[in-house]
């Protein structure tokens, strides 16, 4: 598939660090007014946001939404020149509906909630969210969370630990996984996400004649700790909750998933609104990178889009 240009411009040239995910096939199904609204739950470094934002008017506002102070602050360099309205706010997606609410939004045509990291909070140092490199054991998106991932895996009882990697991690070895850690921090406290990485390999070892997992064995728990520590599915329990009284009738709900977990709860949710006659659903199955994007942007390999259109009120 050839990618979707926006006003002439290809979006891999886009003047932009990160790449965005399946923005060529939102840009195909998704088509705004010129006096339109777009809410990007999760606006990132702003490429959503600047496609879309190139086919408003002085009339379209774009309300960006992201808990990462770094994530606005380079968002607010990208859509500067933007000629639509663009408000940027640092807050928790679940705010979505207050923060329309103070900023006199009456209507709401699009909005949309790319779950996924980018490449720049992978590697930042104060995250610690990868175990490519040694960092503290953090994990906090938003930095006003009280609990590390470093407090859960010195402080949670062996059971407890291994109920958190299993349910958010969905890793079958989470009670060795478990065992293996609990032990380790009777020596000493497990602060960085080598230490952790280390372990989790440890406890995974398989000899080398044995079938090799084509992700890192650390990959679940790190996933596990990430979702427990920022409540991750809880938020997009409630941003789901409340979207359907936010968006205009025709308005459409695109949400970019990178995990099962996720999606499942945006399948399940997207279903339950239109048994209910709020939603068309116009992604029977979710939408996949073409082997193309993946290329071109590897992080998209594990993306799925599902996108719902709002039945117009009668």
């Amino acid at each position: 598939m050839a990618e979707f240009d926006i006003c002439g411009e290809s979006i891999e040239n886009l003047p932009v660090e990160h790449i965005p995910v399946l923005a060529d096939i939102l840009a195909e199904r998704i088509s705004l007014p010129r006096d339109g609204v777009m809410v990007d739950a999760t606006v990132g470094h702003g490429g959503h946001s600047l496609l879309f934002g190139r086919t408003l008017g002085p009339e379209g506002t774009i309300l960006g939404l992201d808990l990462d102070e770094k994530s606005i602050s380079r968002a607010q360099s990208f859509l500067k020149d933007l000629t639509c309205r663009v408000i940027l706010e640092q807050c928790n997606f679940t705010e979505i509906d207050q923060k329309i609410s103070e900023n006199s939004l009456k209507k709401v045509n699009f909005v949309l909630a790319d779950l996924g990291l980018c490449s720049r909070q992978l590697e930042d140092s104060e995250k610690g969210l990868s175990f490519l490199k040694d960092m503290p054991l953090d994990m906090r998106i938003d930095r006003r969370i009280q609990t590390t991932a470093a407090d859960i895996i010195n402080r949670a009882d062996e059971k407890s630990l291994a109920d958190l990697i299993y349910k958010f991690g969905q890793d079958r070895a989470s009670r060795r996984i478990a065992r293996f850690i609990v032990k380790q921090r009777q020596t000493e406290p497990i602060r960085t996400t080598a230490q952790l990485a280390n372990i989790v390999s440890r406890a995974l070892y398989r000899p080398k004649n044995k079938k090799r997992e084509r992700i890192h064995p650390a990959t679940r728990t790190f996933q596990a700790l990430r979702i427990a520590v920022n409540d991750e599915l809880g938020n997009l329990e409630r941003l789901l909750e409340v979207v359907p009284d936010l968006l205009s009738g025709g308005g459409y709900f695109a949400v970019i998933s990178f995990h099962s977990l996720e999606d499942r709860l945006v399948k399940f949710d997207f279903k339950n609104n239109e048994k209910a006659g709020k939603y068309e659903i116009l992604t029977k199955k979710p939408i996949s990178p073409t082997d193309e994007e993946i290329e071109r942007n590897p992080r998209a390999r594990s993306a799925k889009l599902r996108i719902a259109r709002k039945i117009v009120d009668n």
